[in-house]
This record gives structure tokens, sequence and C-alpha cells, in this order.
């Protein structure tokens, strides 16, 4: 059995717990929070042994195999040299860390350690992006032309919605692009095989200040009697973004945490000689494919339709709904047999910290593009 421990218990770390459990042959056996009373009260209520208030007391737990870091993103740099230094295996939130000079340091530390290392990309791991990954890698869509699409959600739509995202010392420089960007760039990279290489961005800031509530960051719970106070945002809301791949093919996303009635719609169009395909995320067991000469397609996750090489993401026969959660397992599966074997597979399915460094590289090309309004390379 591979035992495991959480840092952070916010939104996210019970997400990865679920997960874990699922696989049958991992068990979380510490968790670890800001406050000793806080980590004791989340480990109760979620099952978990042992409780701890540091990070040094969580890595010092006998037989301890894996750590993940499902910290704020301010967070994430220093934690992850940590357990890294105390040679664990680790699984990180995205974004790995907060700086390009960072994410060097630690795809270093992580080669050095001779550790399987992760990155919280799970958009990837969808039964039929992995599919039209597949179909991209066999050459049944042709030669790359362009890839386009957009990430959006409202979830910031209103002045009095903060969060400690909009702190850029939290958060850090970006938010939207950083946040969901970062996903849709490694969805499309993951999908296409090829690398983002230059951008063009232009970014917006909707509410220049926002009104958080004093009695704290209640984002999605309306309060008719809150009292406020105005925050000053240099964050942005929204962004358009222009990109070349590193064998000369285009394309274009938008980002956007102000869009009405999108609630998490990651979508991409990938257009190829031979044919396109089509996936949106709040639609996630269709994958459309546009052809020229005949009716398109719609294909949906049936195993027995798939590409072979794809098909163990879908987990149930066709009609079985699958989402969010069963792609979150798929990644962890793919992490945690790299875990079993002792070390990373030659081509892993799974995001590491060279993919989390990759994208960190083109969030900065994305806000220096913007800065300084001009076509920016991304830093290898």
């Amino acid at each position: 059995m591979i035992n495991v421990g959480i840092i952070g218990s916010g939104f996210i770390g019970p997400a990865h717990i679920e997960a874990l459990r699922r696989l049958g042959f991992v068990q979380v056996v510490a968790l670890c929070d800001s406050t000793l009373a806080q980590a004791q009260e989340k480990a109760r209520r979620l099952n978990i042994p042992h409780a701890y208030g540091s990070v040094e007391a969580l890595l010092a737990h006998p037989d301890l195999h894996v750590v993940h870091n499902c910290t704020p993103n301010n967070l994430h740099a220093e934690i992850n040299r940590q357990i890294l230094r105390a040679g664990k295996h680790v699984f990180s939130e995205k974004p790995l860390c907060m700086t390009p000079d960072e994410a060097r340091e630690l795809v270093a530390l992580a080669e050095q350690a001779g550790v399987v290392h992760g990155v919280s990309f799970v958009y990837r791991q969808f039964a039929m992006v992995r599919q039209a990954a597949s179909m991209m890698r066999a050459g049944s869509i042709g030669r790359l032309f362009a890839a386009h699409g957009s990430y959006l959600q409202d979830w910031m739509l209103l002045e009095t919605d903060y969060n400690w995202r909009v702190d850029a010392a939290l958060g850090g420089a970006s938010r939207a692009v950083a946040d969901i960007g970062s996903h849709w760039c490694d969805t499309v990279q993951f999908v296409t095989g090829r690398r983002i290489t230059e951008v063009m961005a232009d970014l917006a800031i909707v509410w220049p200040t926002r009104k958080a509530n004093v009695a704290g960051n209640q984002t999605f719970v309306h309060d008719e009697h809150a009292r406020y106070e105005d925050k000053p945002v240099t964050t942005e809301d929204f962004g358009s973004v222009l990109f070349r791949f590193d064998d000369g093919s285009k394309g274009s996303f938008s980002v956007s945490q102000v869009s009405a009635g999108r609630k998490n719609r990651l979508m991409f169009e990938i257009n190829g000689s031979e044919r396109s395909v089509a996936w949106d995320q709040e639609n996630p067991q269709q994958l459309w494919i546009g052809h020229r000469a005949q009716a398109n397609q719609t294909l949906t996750d049936d195993p027995s339709l798939m590409n072979p090489d794809a098909a163990d993401s879908a987990h149930f026969p066709g009609g079985h709904i699958e989402g969010w959660p069963d792609a979150f397992k798929n990644m962890m599966a793919q992490f945690y047999r790299a875990v079993q074997a002792g070390a990373m597979p030659d081509r892993p399915a799974f995001a590491t910290f060279h993919d989390g460094a990759n994208v960190m590289y083109i969030i900065d090309a994305i806000v220096e593009s913007h800065q300084q309004q001009r076509w920016v390379r991304v830093a290898q």
C-alpha cells in the first residue's frame, strides 16, 4: 500500500483524497493544514488518521511515500521544495509556482531527487481529450493547421465577487490566464503534441476595484447584510491571446471569469488537413469530428468505439456518464502507476514538473506581451 500525505484542505484537497481512495491501492494517512486545530477537524471529517499543523511535521510522518501540495498559489514553490528535499514523490496543484525562475529551480530539484513528480492539469485526462490526442498521433487529423477556443467562467462577474486569487501577492501577477488559461494551454499542447512558442496578448480588468466582504471571502454566498471594503484589482478578468506553435501553425484563445452563464467551459477546436476535432468540457462525453466531404460526426466515450490507446480512460460502457471526478481519477491512476514503478515513465501521460514549468513560461510571456503590446517568445 502506498502512504500519502495531503497539504491543504480547501476545495481541491478533498478532490485529491476522493480520487486517491477510488484507486484501491493508495491510502491517505496524514493531512496538514495551516493550524493543527484546522487539520484535526478536517482530518476527522475526512476520516484521515493523522493531522499536522506544519509541513515539517507531516514530512516527518513515518513511512510516507507521496505528498500532495494542495495549498494556495503563493505557497506552492516553497512547499514543493520542502517535499523534494525530503525525497518524497510529489504531486502539486497548479500553478507549479509563481515565477519562471522558481519553475526552473523546481524542475532541477525534481530531477536531482529522482522522484516521480506531477502537476494537476486534469483536462488532458478526459476520455474524449485522450481520443483527440490519439487521433492526432495516428495522423487521422492530418497536418495541424490551427487551434482555437476559450475557457469561460462567471464566478467573478459581480463587483462583490472577491477571492484570494484577486490579490497578486497570493495568486500571482496573472489571474484568469494563470488560473484557467494554463489549463487550456496544457490541454491543447497535449492534444496537438506541439509547444506554444510565441504569444501576443491583450488582457482586461473589468472591475478596477472590487468590494470584499470584511467578514471573509464569501465569493459564492449572498449576504444582504454584508459590509464591504474596496480592494484595488491588478489581475485580469478577461484576456485574448494569439499564439504560434513550434511547427509554424497558429491559433488563438480567450479566457474569462466574467462571462455570465458560463460555469466552467473549456472548449477547443483543432483544424487539420484531413479533419477537425472539437471538445467542450461542459459536454465532456462528446467529441465533434468535422469533415469536408462527408457528414460530420459526434463520437461518444464508448470504449468500444475509441482508439485502443485511449479507451482505458473511459471506465464504463457507452452512455454511462463520466466527468471531472473521473478525469481526476485517471490522472491519479497514471501518476501512481509511475510511483509503483519507482520512476518517471519515458513519455508520461500525466503532466509533470516539466509541463508545469512550460506553462509558467507561457503565462509569463503572455503578461509581458500585454504589458509591452508586442509578440513575445516563450522561454524554454
